[in-house]
């Protein structure tokens, strides 16, 4: 298999010239918008070209794929949505089979960077009540793969060895583990029939929000598939805090299971990918890792789940 080779600032310059031939010369006079690759994510070569543009360039063909799949996605969810789905303004390939696209920035920062306010909440709640709106056909006939729901109790294992770990490690009390059981794993178990257009990403690089704490869009929807509502919900549970992350749900019309199954799929998922890099078998940075584990295992009031009764009239609209 040939290596695809690797972006370069001067391979970014050279495409963007030819792309927005118009802009003004960049800081160094070279011709063209200044270009930077961006700091967060990291699963894509990203660029900023300019302060209105954004280029995303696939490392191999899969990428590729992916990337020409939700140019076509976006269109999609784009009405179903009350927040901002990147536009594309230009796409092609910027090497033999790799596809790249120029999209215009959102304006806004990132949940990382800008703390969501209860109108944001609001926000999140209209994105995810839009995103179960968005036809499951229509998708699956562009290629958005249908994903089986995870084991929670599978994930609940593998999390109890990882806090083990973190444990010696002075970073994690397993005995807050202990609080999802056996049988509290069995009864969160996704729910027959309750398959959504899920984002899978909504962590904090890709939700923008503004200053005064509105969501005003979402990227990168290349991992987008049809499967379990919880993921999105545990992924909020990373970027905004799992209070936040439940509040949007329930108003998105939710019920308790699958708030609660959302919400130890990111406590579960923190503890594991921790420990995983104290192993050296994580690329994302230490204080993220720890800054989402934080914001996961954030008390909420729908803790005590041995009880929880069979919700019919909740679950009934998934």
């Amino acid at each position: 298999m040939t290596q695809a080779p690797t972006p370069t600032a001067d391979t970014v310059r050279r495409l963007v010239r030819t792309l927005l031939k118009d802009s003004p010369p960049g800081a160094a006079g070279t011709g063209g918008p200044e270009v930077r690759p961006v700091a967060e994510g990291g699963e894509h070569s990203t660029w900023w070209v300019g302060t209105r543009h954004v280029l995303r360039l696939a490392d191999d063909r899969e990428a590729s794929v992916r990337r020409r799949r939700e140019l076509r996605l976006r269109d999609l969810v784009r009405p179903h949505v009350p927040v901002a789905v990147p536009t594309s303004v230009a796409q092609g390939e910027w090497a033999p089979g790799l596809a790249y696209t120029l999209d215009t920035k959102v304006p806004g920062g990132s949940a990382e960077e800008h703390d969501v306010s209860a109108v944001g909440e609001a926000d999140l709640a209209g994105l995810l009540t839009g995103l179960r709106e968005v036809p499951l056909r229509q998708a699956e006939a562009l290629g958005v793969p249908r994903v089986a729901p995870r084991s929670l109790e599978a994930l609940r294992r593998e999390a109890g060895r990882a806090a083990e770990l973190l444990h010696a490690a002075d970073e994690f009390d397993p005995a807050r583990l202990q609080q999802l059981t056996p049988p509290a794993a069995v009864q969160l178990a996704a729910q027959p029939g309750s398959a959504v257009l899920v984002h899978h990403a909504l962590t904090g690089e890709h939700l923008v929000v503004s200053a005064d704490g509105r969501v005003r869009g979402v990227l990168d929807w290349t991992g987008t598939v049809v499967g379990d509502p919880a993921e999105d919900i545990a992924g909020l549970a990373l970027a905004v805090g799992s209070p936040a992350a439940v509040r949007a749900a329930t108003l998105a019309g939710y019920g308790a299971r699958p708030c609660l199954r959302g919400l130890w799929l990111a406590r579960c998922d923190t503890v594991i990918r921790l420990a995983a890099h104290l192993e050296g078998r994580e690329g994302a940075s230490l204080s993220l890792l720890r800054a989402r584990l934080g914001r996961a295992w954030e008390a909420i009031l729908l803790e005590r789940v041995t009880e929880l009764r069979d919700e019919e009239t909740d679950e009934a609209g998934l």
